[in-house]
């Protein structure tokens, strides 16, 4: 049963999705009529799905995007379809246009499910950020009528779900916006901690201000290293690319990591990378034998750490802190980013190698007017509620353990 606070949020909810609502949504998407009081322009969206159906007026998004993050180029995208999802039916691309012009593209999944369908981001556990395409000019109401299409097809739509995403990004807040105005009452929910260094001096004074703890241990192990017949090397294409692919399955195989459930997706990527001269990958090797490999993607200013491994059985050595440190100087002295970004996660040792810490957030909407959306949306109220009720309980009691003492 209900609680009077969460049965009134609901009933906000479906007050939001009113038909009339929806009415003048789908109107605007065929074509505007006077007084609809939203937008003038013409709008329209068209439903791809392949990434070779992206007409030539709408690569400047993609583009753009990619400048920002090489995870939102066509190049990113075809490989993780190739290699992910080459037989998923449900994978859509929307393409929102006003007066012709495209102005946003958003890459999702769709998933049949009893009573409807539910949507995701174009992503998976490779996915570090994503983010939809919106040239400057979109609004949340131009971003409403590309939402209202979602509703289309052969089944209703129950839920929407898009992450990771940068919740001070424009096209973040943009989204909910016009979720609120699509009548698809939205949630933000944390995804991971991303930890970041802005590059703002020269590799030695940066590597004087590292814990002592890395300083001696590269100091003492890379000795160790380089007398057993240890040696480094940076692979950003060319003759060599094929061997360090192998050497870099080779190690990730030997390491702690579990194995890879998509094997083709980061040959595609390291592939990929080369072609673009974005390719950073580190290799240590131990007489001949990989034993580490790191594969950083430097693009548009900025490093991004996008895998690593090591061999444990040679973890004596450090050899994935020495990659590291080898990486790091690399792309400060040579590659000159402004920017070294760890990606995913609050590991420990990533602090030590980093300044500043951002997070990465996700939306998840639902549809009131479908069973399992507004079941959904219900389950978040309630677990809302109960996680602020459980932090005001262990509030009080800390107080109360203050004053007793």
């Amino acid at each position: 049963m209900l609680n009077s606070n969460i049965r009134q949020a609901v009933e906000r909810g479906l007050a939001a999705a009113a038909p009339g609502d929806r009415q003048r949504a789908q109107t605007l998407t065929r074509d505007p009529q006077p007084g609809d009081g939203l937008a003038e322009p013409a709008l329209s969206v068209e439903v791809l799905h392949q990434f070779d159906e992206i007409p030539s007026d709408a690569a400047p998004l993609f583009a753009h995007a990619e400048h920002e993050n090489v995870e939102s180029g066509l190049g990113w995208y075809k490989n993780l379809v190739k290699s992910v999802y080459p037989d998923h039916n449900g994978l859509s691309i929307y393409l929102l246009r006003k007066n012709d012009q495209a102005i946003a593209l958003l890459p999702v999944l769709a998933q049949g499910q009893p009573g409807g369908h539910c949507i995701k981001a174009l992503s998976n556990y490779y996915t570090t950020l994503y983010a939809p395409f919106f040239a400057p000019q979109v609004t949340t109401h131009d971003l409403a009528v590309l939402l209202k299409t979602l509703h289309d097809g052969q089944s209703a739509l129950t839920s929407l779900q898009l992450a990771p995403m940068n919740p001070q990004a424009r096209s973040y807040q943009l989204l909910l916006g016009a979720l609120k105005i699509a009548g698809l009452p939205a949630f933000e929910f944390f995804c991971f901690g991303n930890w970041y260094l802005p590059v703002s001096s020269d590799w030695s004074t940066y590597f004087r201000s590292r814990e002592s703890k890395i300083r001696n241990t590269i100091k003492r192990t890379g000795k160790a290293f380089t007398t057993a017949g240890g040696t480094l090397e940076l692979v950003t294409g060319g003759s060599n690319l094929e061997r360090a692919i192998n050497a870099y399955l080779r190690v990730y195989a030997a390491s702690w990591k579990q194995a890879e459930p998509y094997p083709d997706f980061m040959p595609g990527l390291i592939r990929a990378c080369a072609e673009r001269g974005w390719l950073r990958l580190g290799l240590a090797w131990l007489n001949g034998e990989a034993i580490a490999a790191q594969l950083w993607i430097v693009a548009n200013g900025k490093a991004s750490i996008y895998k690593l491994a090591y061999d444990k059985s040679e973890k004596k050595y450090a050899p994935g802190t020495l990659l590291t440190a080898m990486l790091m100087q690399h792309v400060i002295e040579r590659d000159q980013v402004a920017e070294v970004d760890y990606l995913i996660g609050d590991d420990p040792y990533k602090k030590a190698w980093m300044s500043h810490r951002r997070e990465r957030w996700g939306i998840v909407a639902y549809n009131p007017r479908t069973f399992r959306g507004l079941l959904g949306m219900n389950r978040e109220f309630l677990g809302r509620a109960v996680k602020t009720a459980v932090a005001h309980a262990h509030a009080l009691a800390n107080q109360l353990k203050e004053k007793g003492r």
